[in-house]
């Protein structure tokens, strides 16, 4: 399962609700709002004072997607190699790849330092609800009250900043029923530690993804710095000596990307007969050109692959969400949810008149987005320009325009409060492959023209030139992929875009009206009308079942609950731990062939007699967990770690609309797996005596 926010395609998100009748175990609870009812009913588990904080200030986001936790009082951070993989393969290069072949600093001297990585650690919440409500005046149009709350928003951000210096953003929960100040310490300097090989890391490759049983070790280690030393946090997780017991309590701490569990039926059909077959066809597309490039040698194959793999995850865990809406019972039970709630409002005529056309504007709402959806997808959300020079020049030209602006009356992404993690990305130096850049360009030219011939713009980018030689103009003429070049074009504003003769930087203007256009269509015709009419749901949902409500994810620090509980499925009962020496078995089984080669490493330790077989690899958990999710810690009661989500199984993939724990699992390596690998295989003894202690 890979990680980060889902694609901006698909609009809508809804409020997610859990009846605490059953006691299930359903929920990603934000840490102001814990489900203490439950765990004491269920579990007979009362959090004693100081566990929330404690688990709270470990854990960490990675801003690139996913998400980790300190480990040590030294800073050290556990997440996933796939969490980790992006920064592994910009460090990466035709001599040394990382990636590929792992890496081990031996002393903290060889750490390696990313080049754009940003962690985000939770230091505090604050309910500014009233106040951005606060801002809205009688009368107003969707549009403008949405407008007026994003100013309120952006005001708040920069006033946090301000006073407290720590990153601010204000979240949007309940799809409006609420807005949350979340103020996060950052770390800029982080440096790689550890990281096993991609064969270990994702044994089993794309036909194993999101199945079970499994036999990765998706584990990755990096250090957080300050002023060039290791961070010492608050606080850290310590590791479980014993590991985790079949039946036992586990939580989850993490950053669950986007769920849309409680969206209205007509926001569901939009996406089951919209927003997905399209999504999918760019994805299955994507995959194609992906894995022909790759063809074309080692070094080709080098480059592509991290893009190849997440498209790859993208594409099945989309496959998988789109059946479970095409699902009749699974869509029949949907709707029966929404009736019955319909039905109680209707049977008060002063909640009637307050809330019930609420689900009409919103689908209205959906026949808009549905009419614009391939504009947007194409112009805006970048489809057409499948490439990271263009990617840059957006930026350029859009800062050069934003920065010009008051800050409330910015797009969000160029607001102050977020203006040193978009410089961080922007002024990068990770590498950029002209030839790669040329071949991703033309590809989605190409499908660009293939899907919208007629839309006035292919025309005016393409000027009569194949989509192959127009990419190859726009790549090598070019200089953005120097980061001087960069710095001089934002620093010299509108003037330095105006003058600038790069024909990428032209490009980008060339369809940023265009694309401006369609985004501010879709933000004051659909998303205002679902914020508007959403928060009147939630006000309805909160008056309906009181204070048993969750809000959706919105990729913010949350905690899940579980237990350790294999399954059955076809007749067959899937037991909860698998082994390391199963994973031999496993590749046996598959003739030893790609993606079930285990590395030489491996072979050594097991030929060696030193590794020891029956260790626990992976593991699965009833904890409610989404892609965002990955690299998060797995605790026991003592807060202490016992494993690390890296996936969920096949069944779970229609999580993102409804949680069912009959089948529908996460898939964690088991902490004892990750030391025995370390000790065994890997020889880190120093990485293993700073976890343990031993």
């Amino acid at each position: 399962m890979r990680t980060g926010a889902r694609h901006g395609l698909l609009g809508g998100l809804a409020i997610m609700i859990l009846s605490t009748a059953g006691y299930s175990d359903e929920g990603m609870w934000v840490f102001n709002n814990l489900p203490l009812e439950t765990l004491k009913a269920k579990y007979d588990f009362v959090p004693p004072p100081g566990w929330a904080d404690h688990l709270r200030s470990s854990a960490v986001r990675f801003n690139s997607g996913g998400s980790g936790s300190f480990v040590s009082a030294d800073g050290l951070i556990m997440t996933n190699h796939h969490v980790g993989a992006d920064t592994l393969a910009k460090l990466s290069n035709k001599e040394k790849d990382y990636y590929r072949d792992g890496f081990f600093a031996k002393t903290r001297e060889e750490e390696v330092k990313a080049p754009d990585l940003e962690l985000n650690v939770l230091v505090g919440i604050e309910d500014v609800t009233a106040r951005v409500n606060a801002a809205i005046e009688p009368g107003q149009d969707d549009a403008s009250v949405e407008k007026a709350r994003r100013k309120a928003m952006a005001e708040i951000e920069k006033e946090s900043t301000d006073r407290t210096g720590l990153r601010s953003d204000v979240v949007t929960l309940y799809q409006g029923g609420q807005y949350h100040l979340y103020t996060f310490k950052k770390y800029t300097d982080v440096r790689l530690v550890f990281a096993p090989e991609f064969a270990s890391a994702f044994f089993g490759g794309d036909p194993d993804n999101f199945e079970y049983p499994r036999y990765d070790l998706d584990v990755c280690f990096f250090r957080a710095y300050e002023d060039g030393k290791p961070a010492r946090p608050a606080n850290y997780l310590k590791w479980s000596k014993d590991g985790a017991k079949a039946g036992e309590l586990v939580f989850v701490a993490g950053h669950p990307g986007r769920t849309d569990r409680l969206n209205t039926l007509a926001s569901l059909h939009y996406m089951r007969d919209q927003a997905m077959p399209v999504l999918l066809d760019y994805l299955h597309t994507k995959e194609a050109f992906l894995l022909e490039y790759g063809k074309k040698g080692p070094e080709a194959y080098r480059q592509s692959k991290e893009d190849l793999f997440s498209i790859q995850n993208s594409r099945k865990a989309r496959v998988g969400g789109h059946e479970g809406l095409r699902d009749e019972s699974f869509m029949a039970r949907k709707a029966q949810g929404e009736n019955e709630l319909r039905s109680r409002i209707a049977a008060n005529p002063e909640k009637k008149a307050l809330y019930d056309k609420a689900w009409d504007r919103i689908a209205k709402a959906q026949e808009h987005a549905a009419a614009i959806l391939r504009p947007y997808s194409f112009l805006e959300r970048g489809f057409a320009f499948d490439s990271d020079l263009f990617r840059i020049a957006r930026i350029l030209v859009r800062l050069a325009d934003e920065k010009a602006k008051p800050n409330s009356e910015r797009l969000k992404e160029f607001r102050e409060s977020g203006m040193a993690s978009l410089e961080l990305r922007l002024f990068s130096d990770a590498p950029i492959y002209p030839e790669y850049e040329e071949a991703k360009l033309a590809q989605s030219l190409a499908y660009w023209k293939k899907v919208m011939p007629d839309h006035p713009l292919v025309e005016q980018v393409l000027r009569g030139r194949s989509p192959e030689a127009a990419a190859h103009d726009f790549v090598s003429g070019s200089k953005l992929a120097h980061v001087p070049v960069r710095k001089k074009l934002a620093a010299e504003g509108k003037a330095g875009i105006a003058a600038s003769d790069d024909p990428m930087i032209k490009l980008a203007l060339a369809v940023d009206a265009d694309a401006r256009a369609v985004r501010k269509e879709r933000e004051d015709k659909v998303e205002s009308v679902e914020a508007t009419n959403y928060a009147l749901i939630a006000r309805a949902l909160f008056e309906d079942r009181g204070d048993r409500v969750y809000p959706d994810a919105t990729f913010t620090l949350r905690l899940a609950f579980g237990t350790v509980k294999g399954y059955g499925v076809g007749g067959k009962t899937i037991p909860p731990f698998t082994t390391m020496a199963g994973a031999f078995q496993h590749a046996d089984a598959h003739g030893n062939k790609d993606p079930y080669v285990l590395p030489e490493s491996w072979h050594k330790a097991r030929e060696s007699g030193e590794l020891k077989g029956e260790t626990p690899l992976n593991f699965v958990s009833t904890a409610d967990i989404i892609g965002g999710n990955s690299g998060s810690p797995v605790v026991n009661r003592n807060n202490e770690v016992v494993g690390l989500i890296f996936d969920g199984n096949i069944q779970s993939l229609v999580l993102d609309f409804g949680y069912d724990d009959k089948v529908a699992r996460a898939v964690s390596v088991d902490s004892r797996g990750i030391v025995e690998a370390l000790r065994s295989i890997y020889k880190t003894d120093r990485l293993v005596k700073e976890l343990t202690g031993e």
